[in-house]
């Protein structure tokens, strides 16, 4: 396998902060991998992922996605092989019919009709979501809303996948059904969460992300069976809950 996406050297520091987000991180993910990406809050975890298709640039390093280098040449291509599905779902949901959220990015690709169709129809049924083609973002419940923001980056047809947060706001079922689809497709994913048994379900490998640093990098079973590297993180498990 070769990597999906690799990471170097990044720098990062936001306008008017004296402390760097990043300074000098690396992470490595091979082609269709699933990796949970955990940490405290701070700890930069939000600030990859927002690297990753350049809605955010390093100030030192490199962004590797799908071989291509992360530039202002690539940037386009960059955005389409990498989708972010945002923490909020309202935040990649505008228009008055999902149909019409989903159809947006193709568009925007000068796609003739009759592909865009193509496109909207495929990654509504891939999310499992063809029913809520014509409703309103708003009547949806948490879960549809996650399907439909998910759907709506399919339609770019991206190699790489990244998630912010992609339980939040959405019920025990919903957050099954969520493990269930993610597992179903076939992208290279990151999945950035605090919900380590959301991560368990869905990714085999975690990396944990702290003061800036990829600090543990373990089988995510490994690291929910230690209590003590958790603790350290400010990572801990649900009441109850045993991996």
């Amino acid at each position: 396998m070769s990597a999906a996406i690799a990471v170097e050297d990044l720098a990062f520091t936001y306008p008017g902060e004296h402390h760097p987000v990043f300074d000098g991180l690396n992470v490595t993910i091979e082609g269709g991998e699933r990796v949970a990406l955990l940490g405290p809050n701070g700890s930069g975890k939000t600030t990859l992922a927002l690297h990753l298709n350049g809605l955010l640039r390093a100030q030192r390093g490199r962004i590797v996605a799908s071989g291509l280098i992360l530039s202002d040449d690539t940037l386009a291509e960059i955005r389409r092989r990498v989708g972010l599905v945002f923490q909020d779902p309202n935040d990649q949901l505008f228009m008055h019919r999902v149909r019409d959220d989903v159809a947006f990015g193709p568009a925007n690709l000068g796609l003739d009709d009759t592909e865009i169709a193509r496109r909207v129809d495929q990654a509504l049924d891939n999310v499992g979501a063809a029913q809520l083609a014509d409703q309103a973002p708003h009547h949806l419940s948490g879960g549809e809303r996650r399907r439909a923001a998910v759907a709506s980056v399919l339609s770019m047809n991206p190699e790489i996948l990244v998630l912010d947060e992609p339980t939040s706001g959405i019920d025990p079922l919903g957050r099954h059904e969520l493990a269930d689809l993610l597992t179903s497709l076939p992208q290279t994913q990151l999945v950035v969460t605090h919900d380590l048994p959301f991560a368990l379900a869905t990714c085999a490998r975690a990396l944990v992300l702290d003061e800036g640093k990829i600090v543990v990098d373990l089988k995510t079973e490994a690291l929910l069976d230690d209590s003590d590297l958790l603790a350290r993180h400010r990572l801990a498990l649900p009441f109850g809950y045993h991996s």
